[in-house]
């Protein structure tokens, strides 16, 4: 089974640089997105085969996810069920026998960490949305966490260290997040990979130089380890200043 989760920053933008090549490339089961950026019908996407479903934010060109599926999920549900957090398009979860899977869009702190109060509010409820989930069952979650969590997750550790999402206090959420009982997929198979980033700047050439950051995940629940069989970032993927981030897990027998 193959999952993938992309920050397509803009899918209108993507579409025209390729994305559909990707996307039938990938033949994934199950396909996530994030900062979709559009209004109920702003897009007509043609995905044969697919169950498509949709967050937008109330904001036009802003934020919003999206989940494609091959298999029909049991339920979908939008946002997090927390009132101050659910007008930005920012989390879809589709609920399949075996486990939940949770695409999400997390907050930026923004220039000046002026939205970090926020973003520290966020990740409290988003966690407790999560283990609430996993009284049910199992979860995965991906998309773009908008933090690296450790020095080995972005080029350049010591000149970003107060600079959104290389926060102490982000990468402490995170960190709870694993000591919760969730596992970094990618960590797991590669704890010591370095240089391998899922989002650059446009700024100052910096994915031709690849000075970027890993803050795209597939997150999941412990339990789940034994299934899991790679996590890969596919770094050569262009359309988007992320390229996309995929999970692959063992087929139930």
């Amino acid at each position: 089974m193959r999952l993938i989760s992309w920050n397509v920053n803009g899918l209108r933008a993507c579409v025209d640089k390729g994305f559909m090549d990707f996307f039938k490339e990938a033949d994934a089961d199950i396909f996530c997105l994030q900062e979709t950026k559009l209004q109920e019908g702003q897009i007509d996407l043609e995905l044969p085969g697919y169950h498509q479903y949709w967050n937008y934010a109330e904001k036009k060109g802003y934020s919003g996810t999206a989940l494609f599926t091959k298999k029909e999920p049991i339920s979908v549900a939008y946002g997090i069920g927390v009132e101050e957090h659910d007008h930005e398009g920012r989390v879809i979860t589709a609920e399949f026998e075996e486990f939940y899977v949770v695409t999400v869009y997390t907050p930026n702190s923004q220039d000046e960490l002026k939205r970090l109060d926020y973003r520290m509010k966020w990740e409290a409820d988003f966690l407790a949305y999560l283990k609430k989930l996993e009284e049910n069952k199992p979860v995965i979650f991906c998309g773009d966490l908008n933090v690296a969590h450790k020095e080995i997750d972005l080029k350049n550790p010591k000149t970003n260290r107060r600079n959104a999402g290389f926060t102490d206090e982000e990468r402490a959420c995170f960190g709870k997040v694993l000591e919760s009982g969730f596992v970094d997929s990618f960590r797991y198979f590669y704890p010591d990979q370095e240089g391998i980033y899922s989002w650059w700047s446009y700024r100052f050439q910096a994915r031709a130089k690849n000075a970027g950051w890993r803050i795209d995940y597939f997150v999941v629940s412990e339990c789940l380890k034994g299934k899991l069989l790679d996590a890969s970032i596919h770094t050569k993927v262009m359309g988007s200043d992320h390229c996309p981030v995929e999970l692959a897990l063992r087929d139930e027998q």
